[in-house]
């Protein structure tokens, strides 16, 4: 292809249709996709949390969890169905829907959230690691600790948590850069390796006192006054939490549905999501409840339950169990981070500039600003609340998915112009007003408005768990009453 040819269009061979011997994703693999973005330490604790602290009726709770999922189900198979057909990421789809100037734009914002949480996520990744350094040295030496080096710390952390941060970012910059294909295969693995290490870890706690952590287990579960119309208000609340905790992956579903075999593979796959919540929620529950039984037979631990699994491991004396767990929690939040974050700010950003970078350039940008996300976390990003200007940015995901869902299914009945969707000349179907589709554009400003009021308003905030579906069906709406002819 000529020079003069590559500047008027878009082209970019890691954005292209995959070719379909490379569409080798199955329902299987899909299943171990989404086991992937539950085995976090977040959604360890947020399972547990729903079911032990809020004091919640556990048919509520589990309902809950499963109506969640469902809608997880339902907007995944509508935002993966023209990738898995097309065989194209998320944000290729989305300059039919915005222009490829308004895709580059508002995927560049779906880049500095994933590159930002990459960042937050290796930070804590990080700290898995860091215990692990620390129990070696100590095996070796059990005085070395007391070094004089140890206690120097700069920017809230020492050599050790310095060496630490510094092996996560090199680690998973270098694994997820070597493509797909091997991705897939990381994929897997963790979610295998994590459920058998959580089989483990649930045995452990079972065997040391079968009656003992069975009962402990059965007791947690609250069974009583199920239906109940005050039970409708924590049901929505419990099914909103488990949507919210699911949405980012929604959005950039694309990124890997493009790979799945067939539509009939997408669907059951995605209804592997409710199964992994089962499965995940019973094992999290029961080593939860089991060993905080064991825990509360001492005065001095009557404080509180423990929800995070960071936090249960510091109570065990078993160095071996320790060191396991350890491992998977740095194996589950990596390839979380992996799904989550890293891949798609790699497809975002070469969108951005596809004349420019490749999906191995697009790694090494999010490692590096990824890097000094983490080392600045402790100290100064934490501090200043972050996090509140990251939940606004994301307020742009659902309306995004809205304008999507509704160009490609009501306005253009499920079909994209394949040699239009790489063009920047003015003919091209998906040109537009100068590479902006100002209808979509409008539509999605407005469903924008309407999810971050969720965020930005206290009258509103009972509603925040449902700010993506909000502004999807808001931008959605407008951008049909708009587009259509």
């Amino acid at each position: 292809m000529s020079q003069e040819k590559l500047k008027r269009n878009q082209l970019n061979w890691d954005l292209v249709t995959v070719n379909p011997n490379n569409k080798n994703w199955d329902w299987k693999t899909l299943f171990c996709f989404w086991g992937v973005n539950i085995q976090s330490v977040i959604g360890f604790s947020l399972i547990t949390s729903l079911y032990l602290i809020y004091d919640l009726n556990t048919f509520v709770v589990f309902f809950g969890a499963i109506l969640g999922s469902l809608l997880v189900y339902f907007f995944s198979n509508l935002i993966g169905k023209p990738s898995q057909k097309l065989g194209l990421p998320f944000v290729v789809l989305l300059r039919s829907s915005l222009g490829f100037r308004g895709a580059k734009l508002f995927g560049l914002i779906r880049s500095i959230v994933g590159i930002f949480l990459f960042g937050i996520q290796t930070y804590f990744l990080s700290k898995g690691i860091g215990y692990l350094i620390r129990i070696i040295l100590f095996y070796f030496n059990p005085s070395i600790l007391d070094q004089e080096i140890f206690l120097i710390f700069f920017m809230g952390m020492n050599v050790i948590e310095w060496s630490a941060i510094i092996i996560a970012i090199i680690f998973q910059s270098l694994l997820f850069s070597i493509g797909m294909s091997f991705n897939k295969k990381i994929i897997i693995f963790s979610a295998i390796s994590v459920y058998l290490g959580m089989g483990l870890f649930f045995f452990t706690v079972l065997l040391s006192d079968v009656k003992f952590t069975t009962e402990a287990f059965i007791n947690s579960l609250n069974l009583q006054n199920f239906i109940d119309k005050s039970n409708l208000g924590p049901l929505a609340t419990v099914a909103g939490t488990v949507f919210a905790y699911f949405s980012i992956i929604i959005l950039n579903l694309g990124d890997f549905s493009r790979y799945v075999k067939s539509e009939n593979e997408l669907k059951k796959g995605n209804f592997s999501l409710v199964l992994n919540l089962i499965i995940f929620s019973f094992f999290a529950l029961f080593i939860v409840t089991g060993f905080d039984a064991f825990l509360k037979q001492d005065p001095e631990n009557l404080s509180r339950i423990l929800t995070n699994p960071t936090d249960i491991i510091g109570k065990l004396d078993n160095l071996l169990i320790i060191n396991l767990v350890l491992i998977f929690i740095i194996i589950a939040s990596a390839s979380t981070n992996l799904i989550a974050n890293f891949i798609p700010s790699q497809y975002t950003l070469v969108n951005f500039l596809p004349n420019l970078l490749s999906l191995k350039s697009a790694g090494l940008i999010i490692a590096v600003f990824g890097f000094v996300v983490g080392i600045s976390w402790l100290v100064y990003l934490s501090q200043i609340g972050i996090l509140s200007f990251i939940d606004s940015f994301s307020a742009f995901f659902g309306p995004i998915f809205g304008v999507m869902i509704a160009d490609y299914y009501l306005i253009k009945g499920g079909k994209v112009a394949n040699k239009d969707i790489h063009s920047i000349t003015n003919d091209g179907e998906y040109y537009f007003s100068g590479g902006w589709h100002l209808k979509g554009v409008y539509s999605l400003i407005i469903g924008f408005i309407f999810s971050a009021s969720t965020i930005w308003n206290s009258s509103f905030m009972f509603l925040q768990s449902f700010a993506w579906i909000i502004g999807a069906f808001v931008s959605g709406f407008v951008y049909y009453l708009l587009a259509r002819k």
